[in-house]
């Protein structure tokens, strides 16, 4: 991207080192199931953050966006503390927190970024912010990290230094992603297979709608659901959700007092086994069949979970009825965005729908654009 690397020049006076690039990523199914240890399937979409990164050996870290308004951040390595910075600059400090923490000698950089993807829209801008920063000093500082690495070292930033307890699938994606697939994550171990999603060859088409609707996962809702899930599991004497088998999920809840819990258990093994069901369709080639699970899941995570909003409802509700396969609100929730699967053909017509009729309730008219499977984090140059 010239326009960052000019920016760069102009900023630092001379040229950087190198160009990278990380993309957001849109979630197909499976919510709220990594920090589970469960499974998810996310897949990168086209839009990045991109960063020109130099190295410094003074200690000084000079952060930049060219999306929002405000001088040069400038930080010193040796003084980056968790929680002290709550503005964008957190994610990329964080990693740079991270690392050295991890005993890698991180000694200074000069960053100046810019980003297409959309913020507060369930799209992890942050993760791309954080996997694109630890990959150019990955590859400047010679660290020899793995993708898989870099991911959790970008998750503890998010997590430790930034404050959001979110799980591994955002950063995994942004970093592990190929095009033309979709990323199914065992969040227990790690593992990620890449499984073919060439929807074109099937006449299809993933539709994003952004519902304007911003969301911030750091105002202890996202938390508080996390607790709970740890809560169940405590109360069920697992390690984590993962272990209990959907085949004994009555007989699970059934030993749980809390409604509210007893909802989240619920959520999660079901939606695990929504993963596993879409592996299965997609291996068999039947790929317009995971269209009701994508709508089972939104169901799940509107009434169990109860993370979504009238806006991603009425996407989903509006969609289906306007002759998509399946819709379902994806991300943290509370706002941002729907994923809806659909005939090429009834694109136009879906989107039609869902945009009358945020106008008709009187919302801000809604993003829509398609999620191309592409590749996850890459050097530019």
């Amino acid at each position: 991207m010239v326009g960052v690397r000019e920016g760069f020049e102009e900023l630092y006076g001379a040229a950087p080192e190198g160009v990278w690039a990380a993309p957001g990523r849109v979630n197909l199914i499976g919510e709220y199931t990594d920090f589970n240890e469960g499974f998810v399937m996310p897949l990168a979409l086209p839009h990045t953050a991109v960063a020109a990164v130099s190295r410094r050996t003074d200690g000084v870290l000079r952060l930049h966006s060219a999306d929002i308004e405000g001088p040069v951040v400038e930080l010193r390595v040796d003084e980056l503390e968790p929680l002290t910075n709550t503005s964008w600059a957190a994610y990329p400090a964080g990693v740079v927190w991270a690392l050295r923490s991890a005993g890698h000698p991180v000694t200074g950089a000069d960053i100046h970024l810019a980003s297409t993807v959309p913020t507060g829209a369930g799209l992890s801008s942050s993760a791309a912010l954080e996997v694109v920063t630890a990959l150019a000093l990955n590859d400047l500082y010679e660290l020899g990290l793995t993708r898989p690495e870099l991911a959790r070292l970008a998750q503890r930033a998010e997590n430790d230094f930034a404050g959001v307890p979110c799980g591994v699938m955002d950063q995994t994606a942004s970093a592990c992603c190929t095009e033309g697939h979709v990323l199914h994550l065992d969040c227990r171990d790690l593992s990620i297979r890449q499984v073919p999603f060439d929807l074109p060859a099937h006449g299809l088409e993933l539709l994003v709608v952004d519902s304007r609707v911003k969301h911030a996962l750091g105002d202890g809702a996202y938390a508080e659901r996390r607790a709970g899930c740890e809560e169940g599991a405590r109360q069920l004497g697992v390690s984590h959700l993962r272990d209990v088998a959907y085949e004994e999920l009555d007989g699970a809840l059934s030993r749980l007092p809390d409604e509210r819990v007893r909802r989240y258990v619920r959520h999660v093994v079901s939606d695990d086994h929504r993963v596993e069901r879409v592996i299965a369709l997609l291996d068999a080639g039947d790929v317009r069949a995971i269209g009701p699970i994508l709508t089972d899941g939104h169901v799940s995570l509107r009434d169990d979970l109860r993370i979504s909003c009238p806006e991603l409802d009425l996407v989903v509700s509006t969609a289906n009825a306007a002759g998509a396969l399946g819709a379902r609100m994806t991300g943290g929730g509370f706002g941002g965005s729907a994923v809806v699967l659909v005939e090429s053909a009834d694109v136009d017509t879906v989107t039609k729908a869902v945009t009358e009729a945020f106008a008709a309730a009187g919302h801000t008219a809604p993003r829509v654009f398609p999620a191309v499977p592409s590749e996850g984090a890459r050097r530019l140059s």
